[in-house]
């Protein structure tokens, strides 16, 4: 019988999709400890390098994650399901509810590492909002950190003509977070802009997130615009590509 194109893959490969469907199927559930690198050369009759390499596909695909001294085991963290649509809805923030929780239900959410600060704006952020020279922008930088896991950088440049002496200057925006605040100043946002790419992560990214090797990062930058197209926030997120899964539902 001819070899299909999986038996001309690499080894390492069709170990990696037999383990990946032992995890799939339940056999090994969510915690579990992977056949090591040993028990893989001798089930499968293969090489070290091969076994190690097969355990590396499964990391950098987020299923599983290395613990230093004991193995390679099955990812326990649940994917964020991120409702790109649902979660700007003007119902959310409007009502003073955080824009997260439309995406992590019962689940324990921490931000840390915020700061607040009044700064010269990048470039490409005094582009996008339209400011006039030497204006500066209030930069709000925080890291998001979910059932214990850090899954989001971000930072949010705000002109300072427009947020000063509001809450938004403060760590803790209030409810509705800076949304809300906005709209209370008069330039409620009425439309939104996101553009996604992606690539590998910085060092300090990747120690940030507390990211596995080989991990991609997802890169978000929200525009909120309020009536007749006025930009008045630029958001730049970092999200660890493993944590998430994006979710966009909207009518044809």
């Amino acid at each position: 019988m001819a070899n299909t194109d999986d038996d001309r893959r690499p080894k390492y490969q069709r170990i990696a999709d037999s383990l990946r469907k032992a995890i799939q199927s339940g056999e090994y559930g969510p915690g579990d400890r992977l056949p090591g690198e040993n028990e893989l050369m001798a089930a499968h009759g293969v090489a070290r390098m091969t076994a190690r390499q097969a355990l590396s596909v499964l990391r950098d695909e987020g299923v599983a994650e290395a613990r230093k001294g004991a193995g390679v085991f099955v990812r326990s963290f649940r994917p964020l399901r991120r409702r790109g649509i649902q979660r700007l809805a003007q119902e959310q923030w409007g009502s003073g509810r955080s824009i997260w929780s439309a995406d992590i239900e019962n689940r324990a959410l921490e931000v840390d590492q915020v700061t607040v600060s009044e700064e010269a704006a990048p470039d490409h952020i005094s582009a996008v909002l339209d400011l006039a020279d030497e204006e500066t922008v209030c930069v709000r930088r925080r890291r998001f950190v979910l059932d214990g896991k850090p899954v989001l950088l971000a930072t949010s440049y705000l002109p300072t003509s427009v947020v000063a002496g509001s809450a938004i200057t403060q760590e803790d925006t209030g409810p509705g977070g800076t949304y809300a605040r906005l709209a209370e100043l008069g330039y409620k946002p009425v439309h939104f802009r996101e553009e996604i790419r992606s690539r590998m992560p910085s060092k300090g990214e990747a120690e940030q997130l507390s990211m596995s090797a080989g991990t991609p990062v997802i890169l978000i930058c929200r525009t909120a615009f309020a009536d007749e197209g006025r930009p008045v926030e630029v958001n730049e997120m970092t999200l660890d590509a493993a944590s998430y899964i994006l979710e966009y539902d909207f009518d044809a």
